[in-house]
């Protein structure tokens, strides 16, 4: 999947939205559903970068968002919600909430979200920023070695914002029947995005094209005493 990219330089109001406005444009060419446009068109992207990467918040590439993570590129997150199809009644899950930009789209078409993420100093800061935004139906959580949260499962839908090794058989147990998961599978450096479907009969797996992201940690995933994941971003 070659994803096109655009770059803004511009610091202005006006030049974040036309920047904003660019990224609209190129998700109305690849994603279906006009209720995922809508959603990333309502939430604020800028407010879950770092604040001297504000400007370029809505170029279409990933941009670091601290301790060795990633806020994924727009038409990604875009794309890997839009396969999950999202019903206003579901219940989500995202695993790796980073910067919780997903877990904020996400909650614009879902009943409820509950987010995990690893890493206390994301996970803080994401709480504070769904908070400052008004995103009442979000929930952030610690995530433990086990993956997800079962606590609260099942899940209609999983968001899995980390690449993993396989899909995560622990997560595939809190989907619900019906349930759709998608995910980054494949090696450190190199995945295949994967959408799976629960049914009666077993589970459904398509491919969905070529991606990069960081690395999932935890048990059924990859190990955080790995040397090279437990460097800086794996992101070529």
């Amino acid at each position: 999947m070659a994803l096109p990219e655009f770059r803004s330089s511009d610091h202005s109001p006006d030049g974040l939205a036309a920047a904003r406005q660019r990224m609209l444009d190129l998700l109305r060419r690849h994603i279906g559903d006009a209720r995922v446009i809508d959603a990333m068109a309502a939430v604020p992207r800028e407010r879950f970068v770092p604040p001297h990467l504000r400007h370029r918040a809505y170029d279409d590439r990933a941009l670091p968002i601290g301790e060795g993570q990633t806020i994924s590129q727009p038409l990604m997150v875009a794309l890997m919600i839009d396969a999950l199809q999202v019903s206003s009644g579901d219940k989500a899950l995202e695993v790796g909430a980073g910067s919780g930009y997903a877990a904020a789209i996400l909650s614009r078409l879902a009943r409820e979200v509950i987010a995990v993420e690893r890493i206390p100093e994301l996970r803080e800061r994401a709480r504070g920023v769904l908070a400052a935004l008004r995103y009442e139906n979000v929930s952030v959580h610690s995530a433990g070695s086990h993956l997800g949260r079962k606590d609260d499962a099942p899940y209609d839908v999983v968001l899995v914002s980390a690449g993993a090794p396989h899909i995560p058989r622990t997560l595939l147990r809190q989907l619900s029947e019906g349930g759709r998961l998608v995910a980054p599978v494949g090696t450190l450096r190199h995945q295949e995005l994967v959408r799976a479907t629960k049914t009666p009969h077993g589970v459904d797996l398509e491919r969905m094209g070529p991606c990069a992201f960081v690395p999932l940690i935890g048990e059924d995933a990859w190990d955080a005493g790995d040397d090279i994941v437990s460097g800086r971003s794996i992101v070529p």
